[in-house]
C-alpha cells in the first residue's frame, strides 16, 4: 500500500514539475519574442520628452517643476511646447513647435527664444538647447534636452541593413552580423565535422577497447572545458599564428573564429557520433565482413549509414553550439560590425553584439538586442529543421 502511494506521489510530482518547466519555458520565450517584436510595432515613447539640466525651476505648458531630475513627459500630439525659467536678469522663454508630418527628425522642430541659445543635435531624435551666459563655463550651462519618440523600425532595414550605429545615428542593420555568424558557424562545421567523424570511426571501429576508453575520457573532458578557456587559448595561440602566417596587422579574424569554434564542437560531435557507432549491432558488421568487405569498407559504407541518426544529432548540437557561442568568439573574431567575405578580416557575430552591448543599452537599443536574440533563435530553428528534413530524406532512401 505504501509503495503504491509512493508511486502515485512521484507520478504527480513529476507531472507538476514538468508542467511548471513547460510554463516557465513558454513564459521566457513569450517575454523574449514580445520584447524583440516591440521595436517594429511601437514607438519608443507616446510623446516628446524633456530633460532639464542645471535648471532648478522650470515651467512647461503652464506646469511648474522644481528640482525635477527625471523625464518631463509631454502629452501625445502636442503641437506647441512653451518653456520658461528664471534667468540671471530676466525670465528665459523658449517655444518649440513640433511638425509630426516631417519624417526627418532633424527638421521636425522649430524654436523661438528671447535670448542667445545654442541648439545642437547630438544624436538622432535628440535636440539640446543650451543657454549661454557671459563668463560661465560650458560645463555649467543650463540645458534642455528634447527627446523625440522614435517611430517603429522597418524590419527590412533591420535584417538587411549594412550599418550598426545604435548610439548616435540610431541605425540597426544586422546583416553583417548575420553573415558573420553564418560564415563562422559553417566554416567551423566544414572544418570540424569531418575530423570529428573520422575520430569517432577510429575510436569505435579500429581502436582497442582499453585505448578507446582512455581516449573517450579525454574527449569527454574536453567537452566540459568552459568556452572562455577555448577563447583564451585562441587569443594566445591561434590569433598570433594567423597574424604571423598571413603577415596581417591583426590575427583577430574570421579564420581565427572558425578554428576556435571547430575545436569547440569536436568533443560534442565525437562523443555523440562514437556512441551511435558503437550502438550498431555486431551482426551488421559480421554480415558485411562475411560478404568480403574490408574493415574500412564496413566502417565507412555499413556502420556509418546505420548510425546516421545519431551522427546527425551530434552535428545539430555542434551547429547549435557554434551559432550560439559568445565568449570565445568575442576574444578572437575582432568584433567589427562590417560586412566582409574575407576570412582574414575582423567580423562580429549576433551573440557577440548582445554580450558586448546589453550592459549599457537602453530604450530602442535594448529592444533591438532582444530582436537579435529572436533572429538568432530563428536561424538555429531553420538550420536544425533543414538538417532534420535531410535526415528523414536519407532514412527514406535507405
Amino acid at each position: 500500500m505504501n509503495r503504491k502511494l509512493l508511486d502515485v506521489f512521484f507520478k504527480h510530482l513529476v507531472s507538476i514539475v514538468a508542467l511548471f518547466s513547460v510554463l516557465a519555458l513558454g513564459a521566457i520565450l513569450l517575454f523574449v519574442f514580445t520584447q524583440g517584436s516591440m521595436p517594429f510595432f511601437t514607438s519608443t515613447y507616446p510623446g516628446v520628452r524633456l530633460v532639464a539640466q542645471r535648471i532648478n525651476e522650470i515651467t512647461v505648458n503652464g506646469i511648474t517643476y522644481i528640482d525635477h531630475d527625471t523625464f518631463i513627459d509631454i502629452p501625445k500630439n502636442t503641437g506647441l511646447i512653451s518653456v520658461s525659467f528664471p534667468g540671471a536678469d530676466t525670465e528665459e522663454t523658449l517655444e518649440i513647435k513640433i511638425d509630426y508630418s516631417e519624417k526627418d527628425p532633424k527638421k521636425a522642430l522649430f524654436f523661438a527664444h528671447n535670448s542667445e541659445v545654442d541648439i545642437t543635435y547630438p544624436e538622432s531624435y535628440v535636440y539640446t538647447v543650451s543657454w549661454t551666459q557671459t563668463g560661465s563655463l560650458a560645463a555649467m550651462q543650463k540645458r534642455l534636452h528634447i527627446i523625440l519618440p522614435e517611430p517603429p523600425y522597418n524590419p527590412a532595414k533591420f535584417l538587411g541593413g549594412l550599418q550598426w550605429s545604435p548610439d548616435r545615428d540610431k541605425i540597426f542593420g544586422i546583416f553583417p552580423m548575420i553573415m558573420g555568424t553564418l560564415m563562422a558557424s559553417f566554416g567551423a562545421i566544414l572544418l570540424g565535422v569531418p575530423i570529428a567523424l573520422l575520430c569517432a570511426l577510429f575510436m569505435a571501429e579500429f581502436l582497442k577497447p582499453k585505448a578507446a576508453s582512455v581516449v573517450r575520457a579525454g574527449v569527454e573532458l574536453l567537452a566540459g572545458i568552459p568556452s572562455v578557456v577555448y577563447g583564451f587559448f585562441g587569443l594566445m595561440v591561434i590569433v598570433p599564428f594567423v597574424r604571423a602566417s598571413f603577415n596581417i596587422p591583426s590575427g583577430n579574424t574570421l579564420l581565427s573564429a572558425v578554428v576556435v569554434l571547430a575545436l569547440m564542437i569536436l568533443p560534442t560531435v565525437i562523443t555523440i557520433a562514437e556512441t551511435s557507432l558503437r550502438a550498431v549491432p555486431l551482426s551488421v558488421r559480421e554480415a558485411s565482413l562475411a560478404l568480403g568487405a574490408s574493415k574500412m569498407q564496413t566502417a565507412w559504407n555499413v556502420v556509418l549509414p546505420h548510425a546516421n541518426s545519431g551522427v546527425i544529432a551530434g552535428v545539430i548540437l555542434g551547429i547549435s553550439r557554434a551559432v550560439g557561442e559568445t565568449m570565445a568568439v568575442i576574444l578572437v573574431a575582432g568584433n567589427s560590425p562590417h560586412l566582409t567575405f574575407n576570412p582574414l578580416t575582423s567580423v562580429r557575430t549576433l551573440t557577440s553584439t548582445i554580450a558586448m552591448e546589453m550592459g549599457y543599452a537602453s530604450g530602442r537599443h535594448s529592444e533591438m538586442l532582444f530582436s537579435i536574440g529572436v533572429t538568432l533563435f530563428a536561424i538555429i530553428l531553420i538550420l536544425n529543421s533543414v538538417i532534420l528534413w535531410y535526415r528523414r530524406k536519407v532514412e527514406k532512401d535507405l
